[in-house]
């Protein structure tokens, strides 16, 4: 079992200063590398893709810059740069990894033809977070945590980690209203299933923008619509921002003010997703749910209603907390769940607008979200039943 607890720091004065100082330094790092990378990439590309049989010179490629050719480099950056040695070391490891995945990400889209965007220098301000990637359980004691380099920093302890679990890694993140820790916590004696796990015990829900769920049982959850409540706060945080001048003091407490407001919609959401998830997986032990493309759905004119409901956290939350608790929630083809009659199977072809399911065959009518559900489940169990004969 793999969790994660965020606990929030109270650093003083100094400890602030070394954690800022450490992410700035850690910033110039990352975009030099990433720049290595770019130089790289530009002088070994060609745009030519075919030549002649007579002549063909092919120039020499330069070796790629890799994760650990990167690493090998920093020995030879605190002797260049010695205030470089007031960072741990694994914490400076960490950044050619961040490198190399976000580069190779941006590579990897053209061969599949799923393009990300291309990588982005960090801006000042612009990196937030550093991993210890090795900690040992003793440097986290009552209400203080040992970080090196920085030192015993107080913690805000709203709950107790469980002795059984081990701390893999630790990571510091500045936010718009102070500092975080994160644990990363594993426990490898917590059973994937649990005892009295019951297959039968399955519900479908189809997720929504009126209805933020709706279960086959015909339990309904309004969306709340955070983001859109807090849009005239947001507005007006925004105007004042845009109307203080550049890189005055005025402007970055601005901007901070801003931040705040935008992390508060943020947690706010995401508060009811874990509890929303939480009332699910008290009530059953299989959860089926929609394989949606949001990606694409952020993309067209439902853009914002679709972030604000937040579906790609709700559901992610959703499998990690089932996985913890061991168990089930199963992601299935959503094709045609709307238009298929949850009764008879008779595909009853509607638009989006329409909110009810009336089937000419059976002549059932119910409400459109509700039969989707009923498919999702039917569905879920026909995909559950095959899991079991596989295994």
């Amino acid at each position: 079992m793999k969790t994660s607890y965020q606990y929030r720091l109270k650093p003083t004065k100094e400890q602030a200063e070394k954690i800022d100082s450490t992410l700035d330094m850690l910033r110039y790092q990352y975009n030099y590398q990433l720049a290595q990378r770019f130089d790289w990439y530009e002088q070994n590309r060609c745009s030519i893709d075919r030549c002649s049989l007579i002549v063909c010179h092919l120039p020499e490629l330069k070796g790629q810059p890799n994760r650990f050719s990167q690493q090998a480099t920093l020995t030879q950056l605190k002797k260049d740069r010695p205030w470089y040695k007031s960072i741990h070391s694994q914490v400076l490891q960490e950044v050619p990894k961040k490198v190399e995945i976000a580069f190779d990400r941006w590579l990897k889209g053209y061969a599949t033809g799923k393009h990300s965007g291309k990588p982005r220098f960090k801006g000042k301000g612009q990196y937030k977070t550093f991993t210890y990637p090795q900690f040992k359980k003793e440097h986290f004691q009552n209400d203080k945590i040992t970080l090196s380099k920085i030192g015993t920093v107080k913690v805000i302890i709203h709950r107790q980690v469980p002795k059984s679990f081990d701390i893999k890694t630790v990571s510091v993140t500045k936010k718009a209203d102070g500092y975080y820790v994160t644990l990363s916590l594993e426990d490898k004696t917590v059973p994937t299933i649990k005892p009295d796990f019951n297959a039968n015990n399955i519900i479908g829900i189809d997720v929504g923008l009126i209805d933020f769920i709706v279960t086959s049982d015909d339990d309904r959850i309004a969306a709340p619509k955070f983001l859109r409540k807090a849009e005239r706060k947001l507005k007006s945080a925004q105007r004042r921002v845009s109307r203080r001048r550049k890189g005055s003091n005025r402007r970055k407490k601005a901007i901070q003010k801003l931040g705040k407001q935008h992390k508060k919609v943020a947690d706010t959401r995401k508060d009811f997703h874990f509890k929303t998830a939480n009332k699910l997986l008290k009530k059953y032990d299989v959860i089926a749910v929609e394989k949606l493309n949001i990606k694409g759905l952020a993309k067209s004119r439902l853009a914002k209603s679709v972030n604000d409901a937040g579906w790609g956290q709700f559901i992610s939350i959703l499998t990690v907390k089932a996985e913890n608790a061991g168990l089930k929630v199963i992601a299935i083809n959503p094709n045609g769940t709307s238009q298929e009659c949850s009764s008879c199977g008779t595909k009853v072809i509607k638009p989006l607008s329409e909110r009810m399911h009336r089937c000419p065959s059976c002549k059932i009518s119910l409400c459109r979200d509700l039969n989707a559900s009923i498919n999702i489940k039917a569905r879920g169990t026909h995909a559950l039943k095959a899991q079991s004969m596989s295994s």
